[in-house]
C-alpha cells in the first residue's frame, strides 16, 4: 500500500519486525512518516501492534496469530516497512549518502545511511545516533538462521543492537583473475565476495531524505 500526503492525521502502517528468534507482521496505528520514526517515537520500551503474525526461525509449522500484541523494542533487530511513504518536502534537510554493512546478529545488513555533510567519515559516523537507525535500498540476510537476501526500500536498524557499523564499497568478485580464471599476480582482498569495507571512501550524491 502507498501512503502520500499525509499531515499529523492517525494512518495505519505496516511493519515486520525482526527480533533474535522471531519474524513478527502486524499494523500500527501512528502519526509518523517513517518506518524509524515510529520506533523512535515510541513512549515507552514497548509497542503495540494489531492483526500479528509469529513466525519463529527455521520452523515449518504455521504462524501463530493474535488480534494485538506488545512488541519489545529492546528484542528487536531491525524493522521493515510494508508501506512506502513519500517524505514531507518541507521537512528535507540535505543529506550525505555513505554506503554502509551493518553486523546485527545473526543478520547483516546493507544498505545507504544518511549522514549530515562538511563533516569527514569519523566525524559523520560519531554524529550518528539515535535509537533506530533509517537504511535505504537495503539488502539483509542471515545464514545461521537460514533467511535468504531480501532487498527493501527501508529498514530502521536497532542502533543498540548493532555490533559493528561500517562504511562498504562493492567490488568486482573476478578482480585478481586473470582471463583463464587462475589468480594473477595482484592480491586480492580477502573481504567477504561482492564488497569490502572502506576505510575512507570518496562521498557519493547528496540526498535530501530526513
Amino acid at each position: 500500500m502507498f501512503v502520500g500526503g499525509l499531515g499529523g492525521e492517525l494512518h495505519t502502517f505496516g511493519l515486520t519486525l525482526y527480533t533474535d528468534t522471531h519474524v513478527v507482521r502486524g499494523t500500527i496505528e501512528t502519526r509518523q512518516r517513517r518506518i524509524s520514526d515510529i520506533l523512535n517515537a515510541a513512549e515507552s520500551e514497548f509497542v503495540v501492534i494489531s492483526d500479528a503474525t509469529f513466525d519463529d526461525f527455521g520452523t515449518t509449522s504455521a504462524p501463530m496469530q493474535a488480534e494485538y500484541a506488545q512488541i519489545n523494542l529492546a528484542s528487536v533487530l531491525f524493522a521493515v516497512a510494508t508501506d512506502r511513504v513519500d517524505p514531507s518536502p518541507e521537512l528535507r534537510t540535505p543529506k550525505v549518502i555513505e554506503l554502509a554493512m551493518i553486523s546485527i546478529p545473526p543478520f547483516r545488513v546493507i544498505g545507504r545511511i544518511h549522514l549530515m555533510p562538511e563533516r569527514n567519515l569519523r566525524q559523520s559516523l560519531e554524529e550518528l545516533v539515535g535509537r533506530f537507525i533509517p537504511v535505504t535500498d537495503a539488502t539483509f540476510w542471515s545464514d545461521k538462521v537460514g533467511e535468504a537476501r531480501q532487498s527493501v526500500a527501508m529498514v530502521a536498524v536497532n542502533h543498540g543492537r548493532a555490533q559493528i557499523l561500517a562504511p562498504y564499497r562493492e567490488t568486482d568478485p573476478w578482480a585478481g583473475l586473470d582471463r583463464a580464471g587462475e589468480p594473477s599476480a595482484r592480491p586480492v582482498s580477502d573481504a567477504p565476495a561482492g564488497g569490502e569495507f572502506a576505510s575512507d571512501p570518496p562521498w557519493p550524491d547528496t540526498d535530501l531524505t530526513r
